[in-house]
């Protein structure tokens, strides 16, 4: 039934045949009419034109390689590595991955102009996404020739910018570290692992082992809290007044004991107590930054030794964080004390011995120095007494100084030369050691008769000849190479040299004869009075 078109309509159509009653034809029939297949069918041939469709198909097979965004974005920072704009205006910038396409004209200006600034050592307040941009720049090759220069230019921008912007710590750890990986830089991993609280793991294993093994003195807390079963961040008195004494000295004990140790058994801690077998450990580089893999690769191996997973050091490292924390408790006058530390005797009366002693030496830096030299005066009074000595230990002299008289009428400038003899003695005495009056070093020095004053002769006598040996590295500017070399040798360390030096100079000059790692300045002009110093 129709219904104005709107439903579907169907319809059956029945086709019938009108031939009725026909035979099936024989087999044999139906076989007669097939015609045989030759064979060895002829080789058909090919047309022209498929031949060269074929050859256009080839064509599109060898495609150039795909060019990635990071790619593209390296080919123009590669372009542009050394644009400058002048002077211009800061124009904000926030962008999750900056590249320059991201960038209007106003905000490239800036940023080249910023840019530059950086390389000059100068930090203008700015974007992160700006801190970003430069970041990539210097991780894909760009802005550098050589990669300790690249190295320090991500470190000294980490610097300048990570307490206004906490997100770098979060990234350029991470990165800084692929950097030096990818480069073979034999940096120290401190600083990152320290900024970088969650990259600590096998960084902090990496510096663990680069230290212990070869730069004791180089260790720090952060780094050897990995290493410890204590944790001192709950402890009042790191949360007190003592968190800068305990994070300065507990890397100086441990440095100490290890070359205690190398001294008593001629083996240092990582030889005492070795490690397992390194682990190799896949890292992936520069993760969420703009970085093109064809570079340096999708990942690195590095090899890793767990050194924190060795029972016995990791018992003493623990034992001598808390022995080091009660001996600050007791210096800096905190109640209470930590109970069973148990340490060798020797190692408790060595860190005693040594905790004393820096103490001591800050009591006198904030003293300040008990002899107060002049430089200027003793220079002029050592020339004075050259030219006078000169003159009156030739024989020759003091015929002239005896004829003086019926000289001076020939010769008139010979009388201004004359000294009288309590003059030339009150000088050569005066020249010796000139002083102003401070503290008791201030008291009259003794000739011991050979130009060297007393005192001096007796600072030289209480040195042992190993320090004798430093003190005159140090005049000759040998640097500290050799300086760790003669401790090495000594079996001791170069801080305790130090130590014993300065703690000789306190006592019988009244103040410090080495200042950091160079000589004092105030005792330079007196060193040629020691006797075999710059000879």
């Amino acid at each position: 039934m129709r219904r104005d078109g709107k439903e579907p309509h169907f319809t059956e159509l029945v086709w019938e045949s009108t031939e009725q009653n026909v035979p099936i034809p024989p087999r044999a029939s139906a076989e007669a009419r097939v015609h045989k297949v030759p064979a060895v069918m002829p080789k058909k041939k090919t047309p022209k034109e498929s031949t060269v469709q074929l050859q256009l198909w080839d064509m599109e097979e060898t495609q150039e390689p795909v060019t990635t965004t990071e790619s593209q974005f390296v080919v123009r920072a590669r372009e542009l590595a050394d644009h400058k704009e002048a002077a211009a205006l800061f124009v904000p910038f926030k962008s999750y991955w900056p590249t320059y396409g991201h960038m209007t004209g106003a905000q490239s200006r800036w940023y080249f102009f910023w840019r530059d600034e950086v390389r000059q050592g100068r930090y203008p307040k700015t974007d992160l996404s700006y801190i970003f941009l430069h970041v990539y720049e210097l991780i894909n090759g760009v802005g550098w020739d050589e990669p300790q220069e690249g190295y320090r230019q991500l470190n000294l921008l980490w610097e300048a910018y990570r307490d206004q912007y906490k997100r770098l710590d979060q990234y350029l750890g991470g990165w800084i570290a692929d950097f030096s990986f990818v480069h073979h830089l034999e940096v120290p991993l401190t600083g990152i692992v320290s900024r970088s609280r969650g990259l600590a793991g096998d960084l902090a294993e990496l510096e663990l082992m680069r230290c212990l093994t070869s730069a004791p003195e180089q260790l720090s807390f952060e780094v050897l809290t990995v290493m410890s079963d204590y944790d001192m961040s709950k402890s009042k008195f790191y949360a007190g007044e003592g968190k800068a004494a305990a994070e300065r000295y507990i890397p100086l004990v441990v440095a100490l004991i290890d070359a205690y140790v190398a001294r008593k058994h001629g083996s240092n801690l990582i030889g005492m107590f070795p490690p397992g077998p390194a682990v190799v450990r896949e890292r992936y580089l520069f993760r969420s930054a703009v970085y093109d893999i064809s570079l340096y690769g999708y990942s690195v191996l590095v090899p890793v030794v767990r050194i924190s997973k060795s029972p016995p050091l990791r018992s003493l490292i623990t034992r001598l964080f808390r022995l080091t924390e009660n001996k600050l408790r007791a210096l800096l006058g905190y109640r209470g004390r930590l109970k069973d530390v148990k340490v060798d005797a020797d190692m408790e009366d060595l860190v005693t011995r040594f905790l004393q002693r820096e103490f001591r030496k800050e009591e006198q830096k904030e003293k300040g120095p008990a002899v107060i030299i002049d430089p200027r005066k003793l220079k002029q009074l050592q020339n004075d007494s050259d030219i006078v000595r000169t003159l009156l230990t030739v024989e020759e002299n003091e015929l002239m100084l005896d004829r003086l008289p019926e000289a001076e009428e020939e010769l008139p400038g010979l009388a201004e030369l004359h000294v009288s003899e309590e003059e030339n003695r009150s000088a050569d005495s005066e020249a010796s050691f000139i002083i102003e009056d401070s503290g008791p070093m201030a008291e009259a020095l003794p000739d011991a008769g050979n130009g060297t004053p007393a005192i001096l002769q007796q600072f030289a006598a209480a040195l042992t000849p190993l320090e004798w040996a430093v003190v005159r590295a140090l005049a000759e500017g040998k640097g500290m190479n050799v300086v760790n070399n003669l401790a090495a040798a000594g079996g001791t360390m170069t801080e305790l040299l130090f130590d014993g030096i300065n703690e000789t100079a306190m006592d019988l000059l009244g103040d410090l004869l080495i200042d950091g790692e160079e000589l004092n300045e105030e005792f330079m002009p007196l060193l040629p009075y020691l006797g075999g110093v710059n000879d």
